[in-house]
C-alpha cells in the first residue's frame, strides 16, 4: 500500500469520525430550525467555505463552458436530490431505519461500480463489504423498539443513498477535468440555489434559521458546514477520484461506529452490548474491503518467496 493511498485512507478515517459526530450536531439543529432550511443554509455555507480554501489552495478556477453541464449533473444527484431526501425522510422514519438503510451504501456503491464502471471485486473484499453491512444492522437494531415499520420516510431514505451512491460513479465515469476538491465547492453552491426553492415551497420561510444565532447553536452549525461538509466533502470526493467509487465508500460504514460514540458524549444515549459487536464486524469489515488485509497478506507471501531463495 503506498504512502499516498495510506494518506488518503487516514483522511476518510478522519472525516467520518467528523461525520459520525455531525450526527448529533444535526440532531440538536433540526430542533431549531426546520431540515430542508437547514440543509440549505448549511450547504451553502459549506460550499463558499470550500470555494475560499481553494482559492488559497492556488487550486481555484472558473469553469470552462463545457464543464458546467459535468458540473450541474452531479450536482443534481450528490446535493440536491441526496440531502432533501435524507432530510424529508428523517422526518418521517425511525433513527433505526435509517441507519441500516444508509448503512447499505457501500454495497450499492460495489453493486454499481460492477455494472456501470465494470469493476472486478475479490472475493475477500466482498466478504468486508458484507461484514460492514451485517455490523450496521446489529449496531442499529438495538433498544427496546428495533426496526420499525417500513415507512415513506424509508423510500426517502433509500432514495437518498441511491442518488448519492450513483453521483461517486459519476464522478469516477465522467472524470471531470476540474480538481475534485474544487468540484465540491461549485456543487455545494448550486446545489444549495436548488434546494432554498425547495424550501420556499415546502417549509416556506427562509428566516427561521435566526433561530440559531447565539454562540451554542451557532458553533454548532459552523462545525456542520465548515468541517463536516466542506471539509468533510473535500476529502471525500477527492478520495472518489482517486481510490474508486467502491472503496471508498466502505469507509461510510464507520459513521456508524463515530455517530455512536458522538450520541453517547454529547446526547448522552447508552451504548449497548450490540453496538460493541456492531463496531467490532464494521472495522473488520472495514479492514477487509479496503484492500488493507489483502494487501498484507501479499506482502507476507512476497517475504516468505524471498526467504525460500
Amino acid at each position: 500500500m503506498g504512502d499516498e493511498l495510506a494518506r488518503i485512507y487516514i483522511l476518510l478515517f478522519i472525516v467520518m469520525a467528523i461525520w459520525g459526530f455531525n450526527v448529533s450536531a444535526l440532531s440538536t439543529l433540526v430542533n431549531s430550525v426546520p431540515p430542508i432550511t437547514l440543509t440549505a443554509y448549511r450547504v451553502l455555507v459549506a460550499g463558499l467555505g470550500v470555494l475560499v480554501i481553494s482559492y488559497f489552495m492556488g487550486i481555484f478556477r472558473l469553469p470552462y463552458k463545457q464543464e458546467i453541464k459535468t458540473i450541474f449533473l452531479i450536482t443534481i444527484f450528490n446535493v440536491v436530490f441526496h440531502h432533501s431526501l435524507l432530510a424529508l425522510g428523517l422526518t418521517k422514519t425511525s433513527g433505526v431505519n435509517a441507519g441500516i438503510i444508509l448503512g447499505a451504501a457501500p454495497l450499492v456503491t460495489m453493486i454499481l461500480s460492477i455494472v456501470l464502471l465494470k469493476d472486478s471485486i475479490t472475493r475477500l473484499r466482498l466478504l468486508g463489504f458484507f461484514l460492514g453491512f451485517i455490523g450496521i444492522i446489529v449496531t442499529s437494531i438495538v433498544g427496546v423498539s428495533g426496526l420499525s415499520t417500513i415507512s415513506l420516510g424509508d423510500l426517502f431514505i433509500f432514495l437518498s443513498m441511491l442518488m448519492q451512491a450513483f453521483s461517486f460513479i459519476l464522478i469516477s465515469k465522467l472524470n471531470p477535468s476540474f480538481d475534485p476538491r474544487l468540484l465540491t465547492g461549485y456543487m455545494l453552491v448550486i446545489g444549495s440555489l436548488v434546494i432554498f426553492i425547495f424550501v420556499y415551497f415546502i417549509e416556506g420561510d427562509l428566516t427561521q434559521i435566526a433561530h440559531i444565532f447565539n454562540w451554542k447553536l451557532g458553533s454548532i452549525f459552523l462545525f456542520s458546514a465548515l468541517i463536516a461538509t466542506a471539509f468533510g466533502h473535500m476529502t471525500y470526493n477527492f478520495a472518489v477520484k482517486n481510490v474508486g467509487p467502491a472503496e471508498t465508500a466502505l469507509f461510510i460504514n464507520l459513521n456508524t461506529l463515530f455517530a455512536i460514540i458522538g450520541a453517547a458524549i454529547f446526547l448522552g444515549e447508552p451504548i449497548l452490548k450490540n453496538h460493541y459487536i456492531g463496531v467490532i464486524l464494521i472495522l473488520m469489515g472495514v479492514f477487509t474491503g479496503s484492500g488493507s488485509l489483502e494487501y498484507i497478506l501479499k506482502e507476507r507471501k512476497i517475504k516468505k518467496q524471498e526467504q525460500l531463495k
